[in-house]
């Protein structure tokens, strides 16, 4: 008997491959686990920023976030990363519209001030860790490195997943697939919009 005389006398519960049976579709499945992978990321950032709380004034007679920290520069991150948000929610509404021209454009303009966002940061630590107040130099340190450098490396990889997302619309168009991982992607880097503000406002406006 030949495949095709065997694959259609199948019936349509057989004919779907094992991984995805089940009773709830593929766009549900994706969705509930991407929010999982979300919560357990927010968790962790909550963890660290207790961490801080508590360490916030360990700084081994250094000197602290109120002699380290220039606001005018966290603004300038903060205006970047606000702004890369807004564009992202314009790609949210390209990707909705179907409209591959105006994707690409809030794409690009999401990657350009995400890119100058994290150019910034590292700026920051460079000066820091020049001036001896790297990672080592106390515990206080230690907690902002950790909780803000984290905070950069989601937004790098956002960025390079955002690339790939371009790559694949590119080459598969706006299948239901790619629209998903689109969704998945703005759900994620409005996530780290909302870190930021915590970030921005224990970190750096709360700094002594």
């Amino acid at each position: 008997m030949s495949a095709q005389a065997t694959s259609s006398s199948l019936s349509p519960h057989e004919a779907v491959p094992p991984s995805q049976r089940g009773p709830a579709s593929r766009r549900i499945v994706v969705g509930y686990g991407f929010w999982l992978f979300l919560l357990s990321d927010i968790i962790m950032f909550a963890a660290l920023f207790a961490a801080y709380a508590v360490l916030s004034h360990r700084t081994a007679s250094g000197p602290g976030g109120a002699q380290l920290f220039h606001r005018g520069h966290t603004l300038a991150e903060t205006g970047a990363l606000l702004a890369s948000t807004f564009s992202c929610g314009m790609l949210s509404l390209a990707t909705r519209a179907r409209s591959q021209r105006w994707l690409y454009v809030s794409a690009l303009f999401t990657f350009g001030l995400g890119a100058a966002f994290v150019t910034l940061e590292l700026g920051e630590f460079s000066d820091l860790i020049a001036a001896g107040a790297g990672p080592g130099r106390s515990a206080f340190l230690s907690a902002f490195f950790a909780l803000v450098g984290l905070h950069g490396l989601h937004v790098a990889a956002g960025l390079l997943w955002l690339v790939v997302m371009a790559a694949q619309v590119a080459t598969l168009g706006l299948r239901p697939m790619v629209t998903r991982r689109l969704h998945c992607f703005s759900l994620f880097w409005h996530a780290l919009g909302i870190v930021w503000i915590g970030v921005f406002t224990i970190v750096y406006l709360g700094a002594r």
